[in-house]
């Protein structure tokens, strides 16, 4: 079994910082591409940020200069440093992880339980 789990949300003002988390844990044997997902009440989850497995990133329009994702594959964690934080920015804040548990097998695709990330203005 594979498990992520993330950290890191909570409240802070307009202009703060955060840094949310996503270990992975149980029967791995490669974590690929590792995305962060947010999603406010009444929105579709949208895609935040993107790293793959050799460190290539990429990020949403709306975060780019502000948000920062990266890796350290011998922890299986994930990271997204949030500056510049903004009130549209509030939403829950979801890891997913294309895991190979084992060698041969294919990818599966992992959801973490979400952190709640509120920005107040």
């Amino acid at each position: 079994q594979v498990q992520l789990v993330e950290s890191g949300g909570g409240l802070v003002q307009a202009g703060g910082s955060l840094r949310l988390s996503c270990a992975a844990s149980g029967t791995i044997f490669i974590v690929d591409t590792v995305g962060w997902y947010r999603q406010a009440p009444g929105n579709k989850r949208e895609l935040v940020a993107t790293i793959s497995s050799g460190g290539t990133t990429s990020y949403a329009d709306s975060v780019k200069g502000r948000f920062t994702i990266s890796r350290d594959n011998a922890k299986n964690t994930v990271w997204l440093q949030m500056n510049s934080l903004r009130p549209e920015d509030t939403a829950v804040y979801y890891c997913n992880a294309a895991i190979v548990r084992v060698v041969g097998d294919h990818v599966y695709h992992y959801w973490g339980q979400g952190t709640q990330v509120t920005v107040s203005s």
